[in-house]
């Protein structure tokens, strides 16, 4: 079995408790997550840090979002998500900055976001304006003692393996969320750990399709019914010393998320004693 937890993404609400739903689940470990730059204040990392060390969450990272439009998709996606987009850029790196020091405040190892279409072409002028970007924010975040780590999804894994050279900073890392690769119909996540799996620092555990529409993405899908295969994506895992959290996102609303990730619990247990 490995040496690893399995956690949930909990969101940051502006007051009051944020960990109640782990605790019910019977769990300990999370990503906390929040788009909202206007709550990462140091007066809200110390309540949340107050509840989760009196509750026993272990926070593995702050999953930050950033403002401005956001279209999850093949056609608009290119213009509206990450650091990508120079429109939004200049803002975005400034509150990638605030979360790492609020990241920082809450007692966190790492800030996670997603950076966007990255582009494929090594020779892009627009990817070297990326790297920049990401170098900028990488450099703050190392100055705080803090890793700075991508979830996959918009991006090859070549492409994000290429991206962590050029900005060459020693706390980069990688958030993979082998849904996504499949999702953006990028690769299949088992072979994607042999190009990148160094980088690998947390895993979120999720599941989905391949896109049939080149419009749209694939649609997710509950842990084990999809295509990342799971039993073989953790030994794989185990295989290249991966010892990091495996944190469940289910990206829907309501009763049957709540049933699904319970169900995902008891799946990933069941699979993590097999491996």
């Amino acid at each position: 079995m490995m040496n690893n937890a399995i956690g949930v993404m909990a969101s940051l609400k502006p007051q009051g408790p944020c960990f109640d739903s782990l605790v019910e689940m019977g769990l300990k470990c999370c990503q906390i997550v929040s788009w909202q730059p206007d709550f990462w204040t140091d007066a809200r990392a110390a309540e949340v840090r107050k509840e989760a060390a009196a509750k026993g969450i272990h926070i593995t990272s702050l999953w930050a979002g950033w403002t401005g439009p956001a279209k999850w998709n093949f056609t608009e996606g290119p213009e509206t998500l990450g650091l990508v987009p120079q429109k939004y850029r200049a803002g975005r790196i400034e509150e990638l900055k605030k979360a790492g020091r609020f990241a920082k405040a809450l007692g966190v190892k790492a800030v996670i976001t997603h950076l966007g279409f990255i582009p494929e072409n090594a020779c892009d002028p627009l990817f070297a304006e990326v790297v920049a970007a990401v170098g900028e924010v990488a450099g703050h975040l190392k100055g705080l003692g803090l890793e700075f780590w991508f979830e996959t999804g918009q991006e090859t894994p070549v492409t994000m393996l290429r991206l962590i050279k050029q900005v060459g900073t020693d706390n980069l890392g990688i958030n993979l969320d082998p849904a996504n690769l499949i999702l953006y119909g990028r690769a299949n996540p088992i072979d994607a750990l042999d190009v990148f799996g160094q980088y690998v620092r947390n895993v979120h555990a999720k599941d989905g399709m391949y896109p049939t529409d080149p419009t749209k993405l694939g649609h997710e899908v509950k842990v084990g019914t999809g295509k990342v295969r799971f039993p073989e994506f953790l030994r794989k895992l185990k295989e290249i010393g991966f010892t990091g959290e495996l944190v469940i996102e289910r990206e829907i609303s309501g009763p049957q998320q709540r049933a699904d990730i319970a169900e995902t619990i008891g799946y990933l247990g069941k699979l993590l004693k097999e491996t």
